[in-house]
């Protein structure tokens, strides 16, 4: 075949009367994440929870948190560590996981200190409102005759949100999905003047425009892929957004 992983999203929309601020202060609620951002850019309002890191530089260090393998939340706490051993034990989630890993390790390589780059905290279970996801830390050096800005380019778009090879996934990602992504798997983060550069992945992302409340949400599609258990995937990943909404919706 063409690709190992090819990772598609569907986009849902639905008309709100919410405000958008307060959608951003609900999502908080019920969704808190490590990248909490409310951005206005002209008529539209970019609210998003992310969970996952793209990469960040403090100085010479980097860091980059590719995250790829997913349950639901149980009920109860035992339905929780049952899914979520479920999840490490899964063959499947885990050889997704480990190849994401490595298309990362060579994207931070190509701008890295060689022998530089490490794996940290592999495979490590990250528990969300709705969700609970694998995740693995990878560090780095950067080498002298590159900045912040190469390591960005280097690292985008992340392995997790277009598939691998990457420019083949984005190739079938263009040629399958009906409407273009807009600010979706972007990368939304901040510079400073001291050399910094911190991003997220922008996934748990509301686009407010004209009253109406668009989502994406993705799932990485392999050769033994269940086509149903891809589509409550991305249902699950979406779940939070709507539901601040609609808690929005209320206030």
């Amino acid at each position: 075949g063409d690709c190992y992983q090819v990772v598609l999203s569907q986009k849902f929309s639905r008309q709100t009367c919410a405000e958008a601020i307060n959608i951003y202060r609900a999502l908080r609620t019920t969704n808190p994440s490590p990248y909490m951002f409310y951005v206005k850019l002209g008529v539209s309002t970019l609210i998003g929870a992310s969970p996952e890191m793209l990469v960040r530089c403090h100085g010479k260090k980097l860091e980059y948190r590719p995250i790829a393998g997913t349950r639901k939340r149980g009920a109860t706490e035992t339905e929780d560590l049952i899914l979520a051993e479920d999840l490490r034990s899964d063959k499947k989630e885990v050889a997704e996981h480990i190849m994401l890993v490595d298309l990362g390790r060579n994207d931070l390589g190509r701008v890295s200190e060689f022998g530089t780059v490490a794996v940290e905290e592999l495979m490590k279970v990250e528990k969300y409102s709705h969700v609970q996801h694998l995740v693995t830390s990878l560090k780095s050096i950067l080498k002298d005759d590159f900045d912040r800005f190469d390591a960005l380019a280097s690292c985008f778009p992340a392995g997790t949100v277009s598939g691998a090879p990457k420019v083949r996934a984005m190739q079938i990602i263009d040629e399958l999905e009906p409407t273009a992504r807009g600010v979706y798997a972007g990368a939304i983060g901040y510079i400073d003047y001291a050399e910094n550069l911190d991003t997220c992945i922008a996934i748990r992302t509301i686009k407010l425009e004209n009253q109406t409340a668009s989502i994406q949400a993705g799932a990485g599609i392999v050769a033994d892929s269940v086509p149903e258990n891809e589509y409550e995937e991305t249902i699950n990943k979406a779940r939070a957004l709507v539901k601040a909404i609609e808690m929005a919706e209320r206030l």
